[in-house]
């Protein structure tokens, strides 16, 4: 009996560390962070429209007449998790924004996923910041059909195929020179699963750039001096008189006849 207990209270601290916090119902996300401030920007032309920064991201996604909106993040192992939102806030049609201070607009977080309430089942458009890092970012596709506008941070870039990559492929860039950002945009409703963008610095490309040319010059030289030191090697072949090529060309194996004992 006392190993069944065991085993039971093994099994449920493995759930537990697993992050299935299921078992004991969602976990509201705190006020405070809902109602951090956040500038967004609502006019997009896509259905959802995501603004990377250094250590965060701003998503605005538009919402068709839902009481709540589900979001969750991916792993390296592929396993659902929750967002952790902060400066939460919602956009009815008619242009008013309200934050999780002045009404029912919520969030909460389990274990596989944070789902947003929203207040009386309207439609408009939900926005939230979240945390990320690297140089790349990768989002699951909530909403069969929508469109996306993924905003770089400032400087970044894609377009080069060993620095950068975009999935799906047909998407377009845009680069707005006064806030030196590049988006890039699936105008086509996207069909797969998630969106994933790679990019790297401006600066990165000239490393890269710079690196390829050192390499260039160094294997330039390399062979130029390979060469000379193969022509001094032959200089000095024929000035002791071993030149292996002019020997083979002065002697004819067919002035001797047939070898000895076949004559």
């Amino acid at each position: 009996m006392q190993r069944r207990h065991l085993a039971l209270l093994s099994v449920l601290a493995l759930v537990a560390l697993a992050g299935c916090t299921g078992l004991f119902g969602p976990e509201e996300v705190d006020e405070g962070k809902l109602n951090e401030n956040a500038t967004y920007d609502w006019e997009t032309e896509t259905n959802a429209s995501i603004t990377l920064n250094r250590t965060s991201y701003r998503a605005v996604y538009d919402i068709p007449n839902n009481s709540s909106y589900t979001i969750y993040n991916r792993d390296d192992l592929g396993r659902e998790e929750g967002v952790p939102v902060r400066a939460l806030r919602f956009r009815f049609d008619n242009g008013t924004v309200i934050s999780a201070a002045n009404s029912s607009l919520t969030a909460r977080q389990t274990g596989r996923s944070t789902v947003i309430d929203l207040p009386n089942n309207s439609s408009g458009q939900v926005a939230y910041t979240a945390e990320r890092m690297g140089k790349s970012f990768a989002t699951p596709v909530y909403t069969n059909g929508y469109t996306y506008a993924v905003t770089l941070p400032p400087g970044r870039r894609v377009g080069i195929p060993l620095l950068s990559q975009a999935t799906p492929g047909n998407y377009e860039t845009d680069t707005n020179e006064a806030t030196n950002r590049m988006t890039v945009t699936w105008s086509e409703p996207v069909d797969q699963r998630a969106i994933r963008v790679r990019f790297y610095l401006e600066r990165d490309l000239y490393i890269f750039g710079g690196l390829a040319l050192v390499a260039i010059v160094i294997g330039s030289v390399g062979t130029v001096y390979y060469w000379r030191q193969l022509q001094e090697v032959r200089r000095r072949r024929q000035e002791a008189g071993i030149d292996l090529e002019e020997e083979y060309e002065d002697d004819d194996f067919g002035d001797d006849g047939p070898p000895p004992g076949m004559r």
